[in-house]
């Protein structure tokens, strides 16, 4: 099974998970080159080699407009005239210099080339049609609509509007505000679309069967805000880490931010130690910020050997469910760490129809499998079996045809090989070029 182990020692941020990515690839500058074409309004990457105690790693800067902001990040807020206690999510930023994304935060006058988060570097002063250095400000509907332009698959897209969702949900309960009411700042939202939109798209160019994270490392102490101070994690990024194992430490600052756990969020399915795997690429994500510990995201693929692995089978009968509600149930299940969901129909007592739910997943995920079926279902009792699960080792590679490039499905195991096209790269061209998914099979095997 082809995995991605992220070892988060220092905390996660936009960029560090980007740049760690990029570090799998045999020329990340080509997969940068294709960053830079996804479309993202006045965005660009640029690539760095850099060393830190010893260690070389690649960093990721994102320039708006060309020009890269200091401190500046995702945080979004509500919009009031009230001051608001929003903070820098930025663990390159001193404790002490954090700030908020409005026109109430005090202005930096220092400047750095270079960046860490869903932050950019060059310090500069906003200024709006009132001329009084007054941010404008977009809603979720409005990165929604961005989003809608990239040049990007669907499956890529609804990517990033999930962990966009994430955030915006976590600062709504944060701020004790609905999501309609949270604004994100335009500057830092274009450059916060570029971290989420790099790792949701690298993550798709990887497709690995399985992402496993160690426990994250959020850091200690406090952040300073226009208006407060807040502890470390900040109540958004807290909220986001619920039943995700996390630890602080001896290094004072915030390490995790609200992107690089709500990224983790929804790409990782399971959290532990590394686990048996035949490591074959390890990137390194480098911070700015000199530590004594390397300030890094570090990602290791592999093959992992999940033949013979013990999986968890939980099932309910349920009888009084729409079609449709069932189908959000299911929805919400994968997101809770099932690696299969079904429904098997079945007659039930006075001879009512019904079906089985049945959810498959791992242990470690059992816990909020239940919490999911509990919530979603109409059930009153869950049954529990453990059985065997064998596997074909799977990978995906991508192959030259008429039409251009196309992923092609292997798996492997047991004296057997098998390979199929992705899907949704047949139905792409099918739509494309107006002909059948048969038609599309047939010229790529007789290219």
């Amino acid at each position: 099974m082809n995995t991605l182990y992220f070892e988060c020692q220092m905390g996660a941020a936009g960029d560090m998970l980007t740049a760690s990515l990029l570090s799998l690839f045999d020329d990340p500058q080509k997969m940068v080159d294709e960053l830079n074409h996804l479309g993202i309004p006045d965005v660009k990457y640029t690539l760095e080699n850099v060393e830190n105690l010893g260690i070389r790693g690649l960093r990721v800067h994102v320039c708006v407009n060309g020009i890269e902001e200091a401190c500046e990040d995702i945080h979004a807020h509500h919009h009031h005239d009230e001051p608001h206690d929003h903070h820098c999510h930025h663990h390159d930023c001193e404790p002490h210099d954090h700030h908020c994304h409005h026109h109430d935060c005090e202005p930096h006058d220092h400047h750095c080339h270079h960046h860490d988060d869903e932050t950019a570097c060059h310090v500069h002063h906003h200024h709006g049609d009132d001329g009084h250095g007054m941010h404008h400000h977009a809603k979720l509907e409005d990165i929604r609509a961005i989003v809608d332009k990239l040049a990007i698959d669907e499956a890529v897209r609804s990517d990033i509007m999930a962990v966009y969702g994430m955030i915006a949900n976590a600062e709504s309960v944060a701020h004790g505000v609905c999501v309609e009411e949270i604004h994100f700042h335009e500057v830092g939202s274009m450059d916060a679309v570029a971290d989420i939109a790099a790792v949701c798209y690298l993550m798709h160019a990887l497709n690995p069967s399985e992402v496993v994270c160690s426990p994250i490392h959020v850091g200690s102490g406090h952040v300073r805000c226009a208006h407060g101070i807040l502890p470390v994690p900040a109540p958004a990024t807290a909220w986001l880490l619920r039943d995700i194992p996390c630890y602080g430490g001896q290094i004072s600052g915030e390490l995790c931010t609200p992107t690089g756990a709500a990224l983790l969020k929804h790409f990782v399915t399971e959290y532990a130690p590394m686990p048996v795997m035949r490591i074959s690429k390890i990137g390194y994500g480098m911070g700015q910020k000199v530590f004594p510990i390397l300030n890094c995201v570090r990602v290791f693929m592999g093959e992992q050997a999940d033949q013979g692995a013990q999986i968890v089978e939980l099932s309910c009968n349920l009888d009084d469910m729409t079609a449709e509600d069932l189908a959000f149930a299911q929805e919400q299940l994968f997101e809770a760490g099932a690696v299969e969901v079904y429904t098997t129909p079945v007659v039930m007592k006075k001879s009512r129809s019904g079906v089985v739910l049945t959810v498959h997943a791992p242990h470690a995920s059992k816990e909020s499998i239940l919490h999911v079926m509990f919530k979603y279902t109409t059930t009153l009792g869950i049954r529990e079996a453990v059985y065997q699960r064998y596997t074909l080792n799977r990978h995906i590679e991508t192959v030259d045809t008429p039409f251009g490039k196309v992923h092609i499905k292997y798996a492997t195991g047991y004296g057997v090989e098998r390979c199929k096209y992705e899907y949704e790269d047949l139905a792409r061209l099918a739509r494309e070029h107006n002909i059948s998914l048969e038609e599309v099979k047939n010229i790529i095997n007789h290219k």
